[in-house]
């Protein structure tokens, strides 16, 4: 039985009390400007420029597969860019999703959660345009989020 509470609605207005991390997915080039992202974009400037500057300075820091950047939105709302998808499109080399990857950003989150005290709030990451699937993503969220005693909420958009 998972641990995870399934609600409609949008990840960017999370439904709970207290401090809220939102987490997502973002890919390794740098690109932001589909999917979840957008209505990120919508809501807040931040994450996105956080993002790019991340991206376009990752020789001088952790921009990798797996690595996380946490981004405080409002007072009670911090944002988790985890880069857990290779490239962005399917081709010879399969979905770009990376669960490993994932995984070990999802630790992070964890981490920052446990730190802040905080909820965490998702859309089904590393589904939409990585193109990976739930039966694979979910057991990562209840092994290193729900299993740690992280109350997770995971959004479907209408």
């Amino acid at each position: 039985m998972s641990g995870i509470t399934y609600i409609q609605g949008d990840a960017t207005a999370p439904q709970a009390k207290g401090v809220k991390l939102i987490a997502h997915v973002c890919n390794d080039l740098g690109g932001w400007g589909k999917g979840f992202v957008l209505a990120v974009s919508r809501r807040w400037p931040e994450p996105e420029a956080a993002y790019r500057r991340w991206h376009r300075e990752r020789a001088e820091n952790d921009f990798a597969l797996g690595a996380t950047q946490f981004v405080q939105v409002r007072p009670d709302i911090w944002v988790a860019n985890m880069v857990g998808q290779r490239g962005m499109r399917r081709g010879s080399n399969g979905v770009p999703v990376r669960y490993e990857a994932i995984g070990t950003a999802l630790d992070a989150v964890a981490g920052k959660a446990q730190e802040l005290g905080a909820s965490v709030h998702m859309p089904r990451i590393g589904c939409g345009l990585a193109g990976g699937k739930w039966s694979l993503i979910e057991p990562l969220i209840e092994e290193r989020l729900t299993g740690r005693g992280i109350a997770v909420t995971v959004y479907d958009f209408d």
